[in-house]
């Protein structure tokens, strides 16, 4: 299905392009290009981490979280355009290289995001230009891409105006004035955002989902990607060091740890998320879309990246035999506590229902925290590996039949 453009600028190059793009169909799957362009942001969750784990401090984990906040705008910013049209065809295929490159750089200044290096450029500014060019191309492209739908081209420059144009102007003067200050403006600025958005996505809002499959596909994606973090973290934090039982015992536990992640999501309610849209369309698709992914997604992905902080931090300290300390402990048990709850409330949204077990499981592995600081960093690996194993066992054994579940009662 090609787009059509008329008018006076229809001889433009823009046009061309425009008229070449090829738009997003109701069977419609994510593109290698998408799978592409998402490799930039497994260097930037990467480069998020290290923030975390530089600064070592309950502060520079909320500054981490809010730069992985300003990263997870833009990645939700182009997966509704990708779902609208095909990344690998017309003006997307000329733009999303040009994104690729902003969203790099903005990885390459995270290490400066709060605290600029001597001698080169300013790093929080440069970050905010970067990112504020990343989402000025992902703006323009939805302008073009949306050819005659007038609806959505007002709505993509109504957000510009309300929610993106005043969070980056927030951005920006938090990077110049620097120093306590720039943590609390920057965080005002990305809830601004994430609010007028929220907003705007209310009823429908304009915007359009038109593939499902593209749609669950894409978020499945990311997913898997803070994933490999997690599977990162591990060898990071033992990189240099020889390699022998105890490296060898952590790094089963670890692995376990990510596994089992990996199954709460994909194996248990991953494949119901899907069938949450069947029977919806127009306004209830959009909002479903936002509720369960863009938002619902949010603090998935950051319990993922919280978590594999935490098991960086014992895999680094893997040998000693003196306790966890508040730090790595409480990354590594608020991390897998905010991703039990956020999946609960995701099984919830797609019409699984509140699962019981995962709340409970949440509030234990929080309530463990004091336990982990006090213990070993390998008995801390343990400890919430059989949490989780347990909690995954005891929801499997309370509704054996509930997954896949093709229901959407319960919404």
């Amino acid at each position: 299905m090609q787009n059509d453009s008329s008018g006076p600028s229809a001889g433009t190059p823009a046009a061309a392009l425009r008229k070449r793009s090829t738009a997003a169909t109701a069977s419609s799957r994510v593109t290698a290009f998408e799978l592409f362009f998402d490799l930039v942001y497994v260097f930037a969750f990467t480069q998020v981490s290290h923030l975390m784990a530089d600064t070592h401090s309950a502060l520079g984990v909320l500054q981490a979280l809010v730069v992985l906040g300003l990263l997870w705008l833009t990645w939700c910013a182009y997966a509704w355009l990708g779902n609208h049209a095909a990344a690998d065809h017309g003006v997307l295929r000329v733009g999303l290289p040009a994104a690729m490159v902003g969203i790099f750089i903005v990885a390459l200044a995270i290490p400066e995001s709060y605290d600029d290096l001597p001698g080169g450029w300013h790093g929080p500014l440069v970050l905010v230009i970067a990112y504020t060019m990343v989402r000025a191309i992902h703006a323009s492209l939805y302008v073009m891409v949306a050819g005659d739908d007038q609806e959505l081209r007002r709505r993509v420059i109504v957000t510009q105006l309300i929610s993106t144009a005043p969070a980056v102007i927030g951005l920006t003067f938090g990077a110049l004035v620097g120093g306590p200050a720039q943590t609390w403006i920057w965080l005002a600025a990305l809830l601004w955002d994430l609010a007028f958005i929220y907003a705007g996505a209310r009823g429908g809002g304009g915007w359009r989902l038109r593939s499902v499959e593209h749609w669950v596909e894409r978020h499945g994606l990311v997913v898997i990607l803070a994933l490999g973090e997690s599977i990162v973290a591990i060898g990071v934090g033992v990189a240099r060091e020889p390699i022998d039982g105890a490296i060898m015992l952590g790094t089963v536990l670890a692995v376990t740890i990510s596994v089992l992640l990996w199954q709460a999501y994909f194996a248990r309610i991953g494949s119901a998320a899907e069938a949450a849209f069947d029977g919806l369309s127009g306004s209830a698709r959009v909002t479903l879309a936002s509720d369960a992914f863009t938002y619902g997604h949010t603090p998935i992905v950051a319990g993922i990246i919280l978590a594999a902080l935490g098991v960086e931090n014992a895999m680094a300290h893997v040998h000693d035999v003196e306790g966890y300390g508040w730090f790595g402990a409480s990354a590594l048990g608020s991390g897998l506590a905010i991703y039990l709850a956020s999946t609960a409330l995701f099984a919830r949204l797609v019409g699984l229902g509140w699962s019981t077990w995962r709340v409970v499981g949440a509030l234990a592995v929080a309530a463990s925290i004091p336990l982990l600081v006090v213990v070993p960093p390998m008995a801390a690996l343990a400890v919430v590996a059989a949490l989780l194993a347990a909690t995954l066992v005891a929801e499997s054994a309370a509704r054996p039949s509930a997954l896949p579940v093709t229901s959407t009662q319960g919404r």
